[in-house]
């Protein structure tokens, strides 16, 4: 009969161990949620799904084709990757506010978000600009990510490997 209460309370102990606390809601975001954002105009893309004028340009040589974009989630994708509100990242970045745009720069090596500027004008955001640069001993990039909501936006990309001659990429989408 003592054997029952040890179990109880060995089941408790354990049970009290595996509970999770809720991973502390990112209500509290230090920067501009780049991820929630992003998440939302993607979201709203799918509902509007507006015709896109996309030219795409690899080393000048460029090619232009109107469309409707099928998944969001993946033409938005590297704009939600640029989230500089992970934890590990928290406090690496300066942030300065000048007329009417927040600036968030970084000169860590181990972070590629360089730079993130939002322009806002009361909540709206008009523009959102984010200068991303990955280096290794064999590989280079910086990418430059603008967005202009409901107007146009841009992936623009510098790539060198090493022994092999640099590349240039562009991808403009104009929504119509």
């Amino acid at each position: 009969m003592t054997k029952k209460p040890y179990i109880l309370v060995f089941a408790l102990a354990l049970f009290s161990c595996n509970q999770r606390k809720e991973a502390e809601a990112n209500t509290d975001l230090k920067y501009f949620d780049i991820k929630g954002y992003f998440g939302k105009e993607i979201s709203r893309m799918q509902q509007l799904n507006p015709d896109v004028d996309k030219t795409v340009s690899i080393n000048g040589a460029s090619e232009n084709k109107k469309s409707k974009i099928a998944d969001w989630n993946k033409e938005l994708a590297i704009f939600v990757n640029a989230d500089i509100n992970k934890t590990s990242w928290k406090g690496s970045f300066k942030t300065v506010k000048q007329n009417g745009t927040d600036i968030y720069t970084s000169d860590s090596k181990k972070i590629p978000i360089k730079k993130i500027s939002v322009t806002q004008h009361g909540q709206q955001v008009d523009k959102i600009e984010i200068i991303l640069d990955n280096k290794n001993i064999l590989y280079q990039s910086q990418d430059t990510l603008t967005y202009f909501p409901d107007s146009v936006y841009a992936i623009k990309k510098k790539q060198k490997i090493k022994l092999l001659n640099e590349k240039k990429y562009s991808i403009i989408g104009k929504l119509k």
